[in-house]
Parts: C-alpha cells; structure tokens; sequence
C-alpha cells in the first residue's frame, strides 16, 4: 500500500476536526480505492526470508502478523490518534479489553492505583476486585473532591483512572487539577473518555496521558461490532503498551476495524445532533421529573466545570423517578420508541435501568454509594425526531404515575 496524505501528521494536524474524521490515517492501494481497504488476513507474506528477517527485527517497516498489526486496523488506530492528538493509537477487541489493557500493561505488583468511584460497572469491578488479585493496591474515592484525591495519593501511587462525565450519574471530574496532581506524583492519568466522545472533549489537552474508548459506543454509534481503544504517547506504547497489546492478543479484528473507519466519518454530525437532543429533550423532562441531570440544565450542578473541558453538554440525559424499581420499570414498559438496552452512543435511542443491569454487579452499598438508586434511568438519546421522542418519554411517564 502507498500511503495517502492522510497518513502524514503534518498535514492532518492543520485539517478541521470533521475534516479528520473522514480522511485521517487513510492508506490507498495501487488500485487507488476510494473506501479504505479491508484486509482480512491473518498473516502476511515476505519476498524473501532477508525480508522477514528484517520485519521481526525492525529493521524494515511492514506488517508481519494481524494480532500485532494490520492496515486496515492501524487506518483506524492512525484516525483515532490524530483526533486525540496522540503519538500512538492500539485498537482493541472490546472497551473493556482497552480498559483493562490501560491498566495492566503499566503496573505491576506493590503499585497503586487512585480512582474515582463513579465508572462504569465493569471499570468500578478492575479496580475492586482484578487489580488486588495481582498484587496492586487501589483506592476509590469522590472524584470530584480534589482534597480527596490529594490525599489518597500513596509513594507507590503509578497510576490515576477517572471517567467524566461518570457512566451513569454523569458527574464531572477536573481533568486538569487531577492530571496536575498525578503528574506533581509522578503517576500517569488513564482517562474513559466514553460518554464526552472525542468530539466534545480531548483529555489530553487537558493534561491526560492516556485516553481509552469503548469504540461500540458513538464511533461505530449504529449497534454493529464491539471494539475499543487506547491512545497514547509513543514512550509508553513502546515500554508498556505494545509488548502488552503483542503478547496477550486482545487486537481489533480488521473487519471491526472498518466498520469504525466508516462509522468515525459521520459521528461528529451524529453527536452533534444528539446534543440538540438531549439538550431539548432534558429540559421537556424537567418540567415533570424532579431530578433531571444534564450540563446544558441550569439546575445541574458542575456545569461550569463541564462546559470549561467539554464543548457541549453530551448526548445523555439521566433522571430519577420516586417510586424506585416498580416506577421505572412502569416507565421503560410503556416505551413505544425508545429501546430497552444496556448499549448508549447509538443511533437509536436507549433507556437504560443502570440497578439492575450495567452495574448489577456491583455491591447495592456500592451502588448507593454511586447515586446509583432503583429508580435511576439513563437516556442514550439517538438520532430519531426530537418531537416523537418527548412524546414517548412523557406518554411512559404518564403511564408509570409521574
């Protein structure tokens, strides 16, 4: 493959971010396809044994095995890392499998991780319970009381995790003040950029060091194949990252790969145009449900902090409903539109009961704890007609007796 004027940074770096979004990181063939090419391969062959040789040594760039590398797979790793503006992208088989790898590709037994409690379900279960089975020490705590964080930190302190806005209670932690703190005790900052996308905050802009997606959620953002992410710099890619990615095989698939490719070329529009969504649909719930949390709200309570680090308020509305578990099942039955699911970031739109399913794992003190209760519901909002989606919401919530 010859390389397009994508692949040259020098010249993706000035484009406008939407500009990236379709063209970043593109390689053509000789027969100068328009569509990035996909190449299902496993391996790949060399012309002469001098050839492989100098593959696996380094001395010559090239592909050798698709668990390592691939083209279409590193297209996609190239688009993600220009729109982070990071050195490196690794492109993995599922978001957890980016998260995980975030993790432990960088730490070992006697270090310590500081976190902040609000994750996601199966983030909040890596640092509970699979990270000390190995040796690390964690600590969770209110992510967004800096006094907390500055006083959890230990001598053995590696590493700090953190998602903002927080899956599901979107609270907003300070990327800036925690990345200085963590930078300030020699530790790295890991941040879940899920919910924010890349459309709407660059955690590293921020002071972040390493930033990781579930690229199921708004990249592919129709309900296709799971994949995830991590960006980073390319010192720790070549010291942590990559030994960990090569060796214990959690690559993307090249086919899932493309399907991101194709699926980054439209988010900015579809994120977009989930905002004005949600930022409508958040202020019709408002006006019948006590507890309604989205940025763009006056009566949330960080918007300035979220709207200082994040262009837009987000595509999640989250509320409460009194009457607990019975009162929001009540509410999800009555949805004629709006999925039941335990997917967000689509192109149709989800309501999701995070008590008794995305963080079902978790102990109930802990879920508590979150601000997670019975009667919480979190609103993926898609790309369906703002009007036939208010009406669904408050028909159900008419039905359910609120």
């Amino acid at each position: 493959m010859k390389s397009g004027a994508g692949r040259d940074r020098s010249i993706t770096k000035k484009w406008a971010r939407q500009t990236q979004m379709v063209r970043a990181g593109s390689m053509r063939s000789e027969l100068g396809e328009m569509s990035e090419a996909l190449f299902l391969t496993s391996g790949f062959a060399y012309a002469n044994a001098e050839q492989a040789e100098a593959r696996f040594n380094g001395s010559e760039e090239g592909f050798t095995y698709s668990r390592q590398t691939n083209p279409t797979v590193s297209m996609f790793e190239e688009r993600m890392a220009v729109l982070e503006g990071a050195d490196i992208g690794r492109a993995t088989g599922t978001g957890m499998a980016a998260m995980t790898a975030s993790l432990l590709a960088g730490l070992k037994s006697g270090d310590h991780v500081l976190g902040s409690r609000a994750l996601f379900g199966s983030c909040r279960w890596l640092m509970d319970e699979l990270l000390p089975r190995y040796g690390i020490e964690t600590t969770v705590i209110d992510g967004t009381d800096m006094e907390a964080w500055k006083g959890a930190v230990q001598n053995n302190t590696r590493a700090f995790f953190t998602e903002t806005p927080a899956n599901p209670t979107l609270e907003i932690v300070d990327l800036k003040a925690v990345a200085d703190l963590a930078h300030e005790n020699g530790a790295k900052l890991i941040v879940d950029n899920v919910f924010a996308t890349p459309v709407l905050q660059r955690p590293m802009e921020l002071g972040a060091d390493i930033v990781c997606y579930s690229t199921t959620k708004h990249i592919d953002g129709q309900g296709r194949c799971l994949g995830g992410v991590i960006l980073c710099d390319k010192e720790w890619d070549e010291e942590f990252l990559y030994p960990f990615y090569r060796h214990t095989g959690c690559a993307m698939s090249p086919f899932t790969a493309w399907v991101m490719l194709k699926g980054l070329e439209t988010m900015g529009l579809r994120v977009h145009a989930m905002c004005d969504a949600a930022e409508d649909i958040a202020l019709a719930l408002a006006d019948r449900v006590t507890d309604v949390r989205h940025p763009s709200l006056a009566s949330f309570g960080q918007s300035e902090l979220a709207f200082s680090q994040m262009d837009r308020g987000g595509t999640m509305v989250v509320f409460e409903l009194p009457g607990g578990r019975d009162q929001a099942f009540r509410f999800l039955n009555a949805l004629e539109i709006i999925d039941i699911s335990n997917n967000l970031g689509d192109s149709r739109s989800i309501a999701t009961h995070p008590w008794s399913t995305t963080h079902k794992a978790l102990a109930e003190e802990t879920r508590l704890e979150l601000g997670i209760t019975p009667g919480l519901i979190r609103l993926s909002v898609g790309l369906e007609d703002t009007e036939d989606l208010k009406d669904d919401l408050l028909r159900a919530l008419e039905i359910a007796g609120s």
